[in-house]
């Protein structure tokens, strides 16, 4: 009796292996439940109930908006395109409309163009113009819900192949790479120029983009730009610059 007294009741204690199981599993797969990692330790020979594995699940953060939709982006990132229009302001207070599509593989920006007057016609244009077919072909197209586009766009991107990704209303966030091309157009190429007119504005955008595509560096490429650039060695001779959009940006490289 004396030895019976001393035992401590209640289920016996959880291996660190199995604890260690639970917060592998729960952070490998953030959509996964109590029920769902208790499933599955059972396959593995772990007989442990739903309640204790959410004991010892870590605590998870509210999770963020549409997890799935970034999953989507993750997986499909090299056949997925991105375009939009955004509004540019003349000297003369002249609205303009500017169009952008991007690959959102490596940001590599496919085309840019500029139009007084945005239709749905239009705008299947530059989308020919940006997929001419002998070429990358995505295999998906993100773009809004804007008044833009329309049937004459999605006519062309059945003729094209592609698969329209429309996002919700109001949630930039859905097409945010394209959104960040847009801002850095803004901030390294517009703000600093004063835009004449149309044509103006459509070779102001052009050379930025060759310059964005080959020679500017970006962190999420691992410091190297859309177009792969070649690490110059010291060897090969001295650095030079060479002026972009009349020395607002400069393209450097080694001359023998």
């Amino acid at each position: 009796m004396a030895l019976k007294s001393r035992r401590k009741g209640g289920r016996p204690r959880i291996p660190r292996e199995v604890i260690a199981l639970i917060g592998r599993r729960a952070e490998e797969h953030r959509t996964w439940g109590a029920p769902r990692i208790r499933d599955e330790l059972g396959l593995l020979g772990h007989d442990v109930a739903a309640s204790t594995v959410a004991t010892y699940m870590p605590r998870r953060r509210p999770k963020p908006p549409s997890r799935t939709w970034r999953t989507f982006l993750a997986t499909h990132m090299d056949v997925t395109a991105a375009c939009d229009f955004f509004v540019v302001l003349t000297i003369t207070v002249r609205l303009l409309f500017a169009f952008v599509a991007l690959s959102d593989d490596r940001r590599h920006i496919l085309h840019v163009n500029v139009t007084a007057h945005p239709t749905p016609e239009s705008a299947a244009r530059q989308l020919t113009e940006a997929f001419p077919g002998d070429g990358w072909l995505p295999r998906f197209l993100i773009h809004d819900c804007d008044s833009n586009y329309g049937e004459p766009v999605s006519r062309c991107c059945k003729v094209l192949g592609l698969r329209e990704i429309l996002t919700a209303c109001r949630s930039p966030w859905q097409n945010a790479y394209v959104e960040r091309v847009i801002r850095t157009i803004r901030r390294e190429c517009l703000d600093p120029m004063i835009v004449m007119g149309e044509g103006h504005c459509r070779r102001l955008l052009t050379a930025d983009a060759r310059y964005y595509n080959e020679a500017r560096p970006h962190k999420s490429l691992e410091g190297n730009s859309p177009t792969p650039r070649w690490v110059e060695a010291p060897s090969v001779g001295r650095v030079v610059a060479e002026p972009e959009l009349g020395g607002l940006h400069h393209r450097y490289r080694r001359a023998a």
